[in-house]
């Protein structure tokens, strides 16, 4: 099977700028998308085969989340299911019979961790729904998780050292969501591998010099994580400051 997650960073925008072209030569079983920018209706996607799942933000463009599946789920939910952590479209989980997928936008810390303690309240909220689900099946979560866990994961670790997604507590918080029973599929793969990004800032030529960040996942229950077969980083794809990421599995 195969999963494609982007944070398209605004899906009208991306839309123009080369989104069908990569989504009609991707043909995934299910393609994740982040940070839509949408409300309901602004946008209509025509995507023959494939059942869609939106979930909105109240602030008009802002945040959002969407699935494209080929197969329809048992279930579908919207949230980490806290009132007042869900009013941004932030999470979408499908059932199938096997498993579950999530979709995920996690909160920025933003700039001086201005909100550094609402980021660790949803990463708590969502570590639970992950593992209120991996209790019952194998799950596959992906999306924008908004930090870089390892020094090796962006390409400029002294400097950034405390800034939003490269701060001890978020790093400490990511690590506590592997701790619970999930694996980081493409360090699964590939270890020590340097230099492979998924978001690069739209300053400072920040893509054209690859300094980068990887910040962008898959991550499977453990139980599964032998079944991973591939995770290609999608960097040569355009149209974001984001690019697409993938999962391969066998499920």
């Amino acid at each position: 099977m195969k999963f494609i997650s982007w944070n398209v960073n605004g899906l009208r925008a991306c839309v123009g700028k080369g989104f069908s072209d990569f989504f009609e030569q991707a043909d995934a079983d299910f393609f994740c998308l982040q940070e839509t920018k949408l409300q309901e209706g602004q946008i209509q996607l025509d995507l023959p085969g494939r059942v869609q799942y939106w979930n909105y933000a109240q602030k008009k463009g802002y945040s959002g989340t969407a699935i494209f599946a080929k197969e329809p789920p048992i279930s579908v939910t919207y949230g980490v299911g806290v009132e007042h952590l869900d009013t941004e479209g932030r999470l979408i989980t499908l059932e199938y019979p096997n498993f579950y997928l999530v979709t995920c936008y996690t909160p920025n810390a933003q700039q001086g961790l201005a909100r550094i303690d609402h980021r660790l309240e949803w990463d708590e909220a969502f570590r639970n729904h992950l593992k209120a689900l991996d209790a019952h099946k194998s799950v596959i979560v992906c999306g924008d998780l908004n930090v870089a866990h390892q020094e090796i994961d962006l390409k400029n670790p002294a400097s950034n050292r405390g800034s939003a997604g490269f701060s001890d507590e978020e790093r400490e918080s990511f690590g506590k969501l592997l701790d619970a029973g999930f694996t980081d599929s493409f360090r699964f793969l590939h270890p020590d591998a340097t230099g492979m990004y998924s978001w690069w800032s739209y300053r400072f030529n920040a893509r054209a010099n690859n300094a980068g960040w990887r910040i962008d996942y898959f991550l499977v229950s453990n139980r599964i994580a032998h079944k991973i077969t591939a995770t290609p980083i999608h960097s040569q794809v355009f149209g974001s400051d984001h690019c697409p990421v993938e999962l391969d599995i066998e499920l």
